[in-house]
Parts: C-alpha cells; structure tokens; sequence
C-alpha cells in the first residue's frame, strides 16, 4: 500500500531536502550516498560499456553502502540517453555510463546532437579500454581481412554490415577500415548493438565489427568467424589472432573507452567521492581479473585526466572525419 505524507510530513521532507541542498559541497559529499543511485547507459545492455559499467558499480555499492540502478536508455546512437542525463539533477544521484563515440564521436561528424560532451557533463574517470573484433557469421566466405577486401572489391556495396547506429563505435570503425582499403560495403544500421550482433549470428547480416566481450564465448565455440583484432596489439583474450594491421591495412588501430560523467554543476567534493569510490572498485583484484578475461584493459583515472583525454578524443575525430569524409 502506498502511504501518502500528509502536508505537514510534506513540507518536512521538502525542507530537509533545501537543507541537504543548502550544505557546503564538502559536507554533502560527506553526507553521500544516503540513498540509491541511478545509473543511465545510452547504450544497450550487453553492450562492452554495459558489461564493464555493471561490475564496477557493484562493487561501488559495495563500497558506498547504497545500490546503483543501471537504467539502458539506447536509441539514436546513444542521443536519447545523453540528453536525459544531461536534464538530470546535478546532485551525483544520477550518472551515467558512456563510451567516445557518445563523447567524441558523435559530437565531431555530426552538426546537432543536442548535448555538449564539454559544457553538459562532469567527467568523473575513464573505466577501460575497449578492443574491438571484426567478425562475421560462419557462412561468410572470407576468412581473414585480405579476402574480404577482394570480395568487397569484387563487388562493391555489395556486402551487408551492421552496427549499433550512425556514428556508433562499430560504425565509424568499419567506415575507418573501408578508408584504409578502398572498399565499399553497405551499412545497415540498427537501434542498439545488441541487435545488430545478434543478427550476424543469426545469418541475418553477415558481419560487423563489435567490441569485445560480447563475441568471445560465440568465437572460441566456432558460432562466430573472428577475421581480425581492430587494436595495434593482438587482444589477450586471442593472442593467435592477428590484427587488421598485421593483416596488411598498415597503421591500422580502433579502440573506444568506457567511461563515467555525471550532469555538469554536480559538486566536485561528490564527483571526487564517485571516482574514489570507482578507482578503487576497477582496482579490487577480482574486478580487475574479471575486466582483463574478457578483454578490458583498466584505465581508472582522475576527473582533470578524463578531461584532457576527453578533449583530445573530441579534436583527433573531427581530424579523421574529415580526412574520412564522414558526416552524418
């Protein structure tokens, strides 16, 4: 049953919340948590960002003595979630769970996206990096890079890829490794990445390049066609497979980020207590053991660090966007 406060028990809550509010940023942050947190991730569960984002909260709220409620918002390549967080209270209940197609990406090759990955969010730090896989269904006739590059040219858009939407990781990979080789395929895009993956293993669309974890267990149990590592160095969860570079695409080298902002304007005492609290999950040894098998690399840096990674990222893909002429 639900229990309504009377008038009186209402405006004792609505002033205990001012008093909260009214708190030195210091005090608060002493004072935080007191209840749980929300967590946004524009993105689809299952997706790398969700998979390492879940385990590190866990262990934060191990940490912090409150849950976090991971709520997945996907659509328009992360957008909707974006400008929701961005609309959130700015009191550190609410954070939210990104990658650098959402940070940089997006905001570099396209002309609106509704939301300033500078002015709009407090970054909090960078969680892992994400190594990217291209793969394809089993029925798919090339083996490696090389001869998917001789079918493509044989016939140029020919060949279906997908990804989690325009201006997503897998998308702006695959137009990256199309740059570098000269070959056209056709970009179908889907709502989440979840569904994209799940439609190349079905046989629906043939390939695509996604960050791992998802496809390990697929790839090693031969449900999937690994083709080539989308890192410079060979990915320790297959230390046998060569990368696209050394497959002859030369300087080759995709990886994204996932990472943790909250709204702009959250004090920075509660932004400190969030990355304190997360360093300190992703370098718990279980955490970390974990991260590494499937594939991540931990990051776990400072907010000023996030900053000027975040930046860098914003500038280096308006740089290849141009080169690449991608706009979207």
């Amino acid at each position: 049953m639900r229990v309504i406060p009377t008038r009186r028990e209402a405006v004792q809550l609505t002033l205990a919340a001012g008093a909260f509010a009214a708190l030195p940023s210091d005090l608060r942050a002493q004072a935080f948590p007191d209840r749980p947190i929300r967590v946004i991730v524009p993105l689809a569960a299952a997706s790398a960002v969700d998979v390492a984002l879940r385990l590190v909260v866990d262990e934060m709220g191990r940490d912090l003595g409150q849950s976090f409620i991971v709520e997945n918002q996907p659509g328009a390549s992360g957008i909707v979630g974006m400008r929701s967080g961005a609309r959130a209270t700015p009191d550190g209940y609410t954070i939210l769970g990104v990658n650098d197609s959402i940070m940089a990406m997006l905001p570099a090759m396209k002309d609106e996206v509704g939301y300033d990955p500078v002015a709009d969010f407090a970054p909090i730090t960078e969680l892992v990096t994400i190594n990217f896989a291209l793969i394809a269904n089993p029925s798919f006739p090339a083996a490696n890079v090389q001869e998917l590059i001789a079918l493509a040219k044989a016939k140029p858009g020919a060949i279906d890829y997908g990804s989690g939407g325009p201006g997503s990781p897998q998308h702006v990979a695959m137009e990256l490794l199309m740059n570098a080789t000269g070959i056209k395929l056709n970009h179908v895009p889907y709502r989440g990445v979840t569904q994209a993956f799940n439609d190349v293993v079905g046989g629906h669309i043939p390939l695509m390049i996604t960050g791992l974890p998802a496809p390990n267990d697929l790839i090693k149990a031969g449900n999937l066609k690994l083709l080539g590592i989308t890192s410079a160095r060979r990915s320790p969860v297959f230390p046998d497979q060569p990368t696209i570079a050394e497959q002859g695409v030369t300087g080759f080298d995709f990886t994204t980020y996932g990472a943790m902002v909250a709204p702009a304007k959250t004090p920075p005492a509660i932004i400190a207590r969030l990355n304190q609290s997360a360093v300190k999950a992703m370098r718990t040894p279980a955490v970390q053991k974990r991260l590494e098998e499937m594939g991540f690399q931990v990051i776990a840096n400072s907010p000023a660090e996030f900053t000027v990674a975040l930046k860098e990222g914003i500038a280096k893909y308006a740089a290849l966007a141009k080169a690449a002429n991608i706009r979207l």
